[in-house]
């Protein structure tokens, strides 16, 4: 069996990452989720630096836009102007459906903007659709 694909959840709401790490855990591709609650928090587990010096390196990043300290797109900015982790695949994940963010996102590399779903048989459908597509069909640039 293939190594867990490392997933890092950005997300400050509780609610909402207990609805994204129960929707990923009933899909069929095995991954294991780390969830940070805010901008700061999230550079320092992909950096390494304390206290996450022994984080594992995430294949993917679900990340909110509306985070306490720092927000998603200043995350966006940091990632993408890094070479160590620009290469990382990161998943907008936003209740705004404002074009000015959507926008804003795709000209900081996003790889995809997802408005979150309300319904959450819907939720659970799409968290489905989107692990079967980024952990099992995209190929990630996975460390060797």
């Amino acid at each position: 069996m293939a190594d867990p694909f490392h997933i890092l959840l950005v997300e400050d709401n509780p609610a909402d990452a207990d609805l994204v790490r129960e929707a990923l855990a009933e899909a069929q591709v095995p991954s294991e989720i780390t969830t940070v609650s805010d901008g700061i928090e999230a550079l320092q587990y992909l950096r390494k630096e304390a206290p996450y010096a022994a984080a594992a390196r995430p294949e993917l990043v679900l990340l909110d836009l509306n985070l306490p300290r720092m927000g998603g797109l200043e995350v966006l900015v940091q990632m993408k102007t890094d070479p160590e982790l620009r290469r990382i695949p990161v998943l907008i994940l936003s209740s705004s459906t404002s074009s000015a963010d959507v926008l804003r996102s795709y000209d900081l590399h996003a790889n995809s903007y997802i408005a979150k779903p309300a319904d959450l048989d819907e939720f659970f459908a799409f968290m489905q659709r989107l692990q079967r597509f980024w952990l099992g069909t995209a190929l990630l640039p996975r460390e060797a």
